[in-house]
């Protein structure tokens, strides 16, 4: 099996091929059209803005292999933090389209009316609670379970079917989505310990 971590300048890439070392499984770091056309899963990482990540995946000429692998040949496809928010359509970070592979926009977190003026960027760990089964998220206890997050914006989707966790930092967010073979995760799997080691896993036995 081959797995494609995109490399399109942005995201923790060393990390997260160690974790899935780790966990048994390979990975190829690539930003070649033709290893990512011959991958059977793929993960998009991402830190940084959603303009330059956008930018940063046209000029590395990617967007045509990554909609063909993700629309037509249906692969599954890990987003993780920006990586996931460059699946929506766009983003109140920034004027780029993102890729619209999932109804869903990218927005700051607003905590304007909220007395206690909760820091941002959300950062640290926190727990996630279950909107729905997949493959991605089994055998996790959810109750004892914690990720790492550091983010300012988040993904609001449109279709609540799409909303696979979601997690509350003083008000509810989508922790994670999943619509057919796409997947978003907003926390960082590779800093989570045992917790995204499992992720990692239940995405290599997809």
């Amino acid at each position: 099996m081959s797995i494609v971590i995109i490399d399109y300048g942005m995201g923790n890439l060393g990390s997260i091929a160690n974790m899935i070392k780790k966990i048994g499984g390979n990975s190829l770091i690539s930003s070649k059209v033709e290893d990512i056309e011959n991958a059977d899963k793929l993960i998009l990482p991402g830190v940084g803005s959603f303009d330059s990540g956008m930018k940063n995946i046209t000029l590395s000429g990617l967007s045509d292999i990554l909609n063909k692998k993700v629309l037509i040949d249906k692969i599954p496809i890990l987003g993780i933090c920006l990586g996931m928010q460059l699946m929506t359509k766009g983003s109140e970070e920034g004027k780029e389209k993102g890729l619209g592979w999932i109804d869903a926009q990218t927005v700051k977190f607003n905590f304007s009316d909220i007395e206690q003026n909760p820091r941002i960027p959300h950062m640290g760990w926190n727990t996630v609670t279950k909107n729905k089964n997949h493959k991605i998220i089994e055998d996790i206890e959810f109750n004892s379970s914690r990720f790492y997050f550091v983010h300012s914006y988040f993904v609001k989707c449109q279709n609540e079917n799409d909303v696979l966790l979601t997690c509350n930092y003083f008000n509810n967010f989508t922790a994670a989505f999943q619509k057919d073979n796409i997947i978003g995760v907003q926390f960082h799997p590779e800093k989570s310990h045992k917790f995204g080691m499992k992720i990692f896993k239940n995405f290599l036995e997809l």
